[in-house]
C-alpha cells in the first residue's frame, strides 16, 4: 500500500491485492516455512461446500422426475462416469477414481468461482474487520482465488501424481513397477537402464508440473484482468475520459465474466480429465 498520505497508485492496488494473508514473507521461490492462511481457508471452506453439495443432492434424490439440481447433478455425474468408463480401463478402480473426478471438477470450478466476485469485496470486508479488531487495515491483505494460488495447484496435482504413484504399484506390483522404470520407453537393456529410469522421472515431474501449472496460470491471468478492469472503474470522474473509462469498465467487466464462466469451466473440466488421463495411464503396461 501507498505510505500515509499518499494518494494510492495503480500498483499499489495491484500489488496489495495480489499479496496473501500469510506467515511472514518468502524467502525466495520455494519456502515451505510460510502458509498462506486465504487460499487454504477458502480452499477447505469450499471444499466443505461442494461435498455438502454433492450429498445434498445424492440424500435428496427421487425414482421419480427429478428436480432441477438433481437433474445437473445427474447429468455432471453421468458425463464423469462416461469419461471414466473411456479412459481407466479397470472396474474396481473406477469405483474410487469416477467419484474422486466428479469431485475435483466441483471442487476446483467453486475455486475457480471466486474470481467472479467483485475484487473488492471481500477485501474490504476483511480490511474493515482487521480495523475493528485494532490493527493497520493497510496490512489487511486477502486473497480469495485459490487456484490463482500455485501452492494450491501444485498441491493438487501432486496429489493426483501420489494417486498414480499408488495405482502403479497396485496394478503392476513394486517390482513389476520397478521394472518398467528401467525397461521403458527404450527396451528392456541393462545399457538403458540409467536412460529409461530418467526419462521416466522426467515424465512424471513434467505432468505434475504442467498439470498444475495450467490451472494456476490461466486463473492468475483471469485475476489480474479483474482487478485491471477494476482499475477503470477507479478512474471514473466527471469529465469525458473519466465517463468513458467508467463505461468502459461496465462493460469490459460485464463481457469478461461472461467469458471467465466458460474459462473455470473449461479449467475444472481440463484438470479433471487430465487426472482420469494420468491414473488411467497408471494401469498401461510396456
Amino acid at each position: 500500500m501507498a505510505a500515509e498520505g499518499q494518494a494510492l497508485t495503480a500498483g499499489d492496488y495491484i500489488v496489495h491485492h495480489l499479496t496473501h494473508f500469510q506467515t511472514g514473507k518468502p524467502k525466495g521461490l520455494v519456502d515451505f516455512s510460510v502458509l498462506n492462511f486465504d487460499s487454504v481457508a477458502f480452499s477447505i471452506l469450499l471444499g466443505v461446500l461442494g461435498c455438502w453439495l454433492l450429498w445434498k443432492a445424492a440424500s435428496g434424490a427421487t425414482a421419480g422426475v427429478p428436480g432441477r439440481f438433481q437433474a445437473a447433478v445427474e447429468i455432471l455425474f453421468e458425463m464423469v462416469e462416461s469419461q471414466a468408463k473411456g479412459i481407466v480401463p479397470n472396474a474396481n478402480s473406477r469405483k474410487l477414481v469416477a467419484p474422486l473426478a466428479l469431485t475435483v471438477f466441483v471442487w476446483i470450478f467453486l475455486l475457480n468461482a471466486m474470481d467472479l466476485l467483485p475484487v473488492d469485496l471481500l477485501p474490504l470486508l476483511w480490511q474493515w474487520a482487521y480495523a475493528a479488531a485494532g490493527h493497520d487495515a493497510a496490512h489487511a491483505y486477502l486473497r480469495v482465488v485459490p487456484t490463482a494460488d500455485l501452492s494450491i495447484t501444485m498441491g493438487l496435482s501432486l496429489g493426483v501424481l501420489i494417486l498414480c504413484l499408488i495405482y502403479n504399484i497396485k496394478i503392476k506390483g513394486l517390482g513389476g513397477w520397478a521394472h518398467e522404470l528401467v525397461a521403458a520407453p527404450f527396451g528392456n537393456h541393462w545399457a538403458l537402464y540409467p536412460f529409461n529410469f530418467a526419462m521416466q522421472i522426467v515424465e512424471f515431474v513434467a505432468k505434475t508440473v504442467s498439470h498444475g501449472m495450467r490451472l494456476f496460470g490461466n486463473m492468475y491471468a483471469g485475476e489480474l484482468l479483474f482487478l485491471l478492469i477494476a482499475l477503470m472503474g477507479g478512474a471514473f470522474s466527471l469529465s469525458l475520459s473519466g465517463v468513458a473509462l467508467g463505461l468502459g469498465h461496465i462493460l469490459a467487466g460485464t463481457v469478461w465474466a461472461i467469458f471467465h464462466v466458460l474459462i473455470i469451466t473449461l479449467q475444472a473440466f481440463v484438470f479433471m480429465m487430465l487426472t482420469l488421463v494420468y491414473v488411467g495411464q497408471a494401469h498401461e503396461t510396456h
